[in-house]
């Protein structure tokens, strides 16, 4: 599944909390802080919408400091990766 994931507020404290509780949980494999109408993407893993029900039970409906979360599951991953193309200048 994919995340987009609502603050309640933007504050240093709470976006760093967040922060951690993202690095530390095994089922978030990737978390990016972004801009725009969400704070923070989520790729989250779950081997069933039951597993993933009570774990966004347990991570994100105690959790006081989100105001909202918008979920898209991932049907197909057609392309993976993070590999950025970049030019070798000695290859000039």
């Amino acid at each position: 599944m994919l995340l987009l994931v609502t603050l309640e507020r933007e504050r240093a404290d709470i976006i760093d909390r967040f922060k951690r509780d993202i690095k530390s949980s095994l089922e978030i494999a990737t978390g990016f802080y972004i801009t725009g109408d969400a704070d923070f993407l989520l790729y989250i893993t779950a081997r069933s919408m039951e597993e993933y029900e009570q774990y966004t039970r347990r991570f994100f409906y105690e959790n006081r400091d989100i105001k909202s979360i918008k979920t898209m599951v991932v049907v197909d991953r057609v392309k993976a990766g993070f590999a950025i193309p970049i030019d070798d200048p000695e290859d000039d």
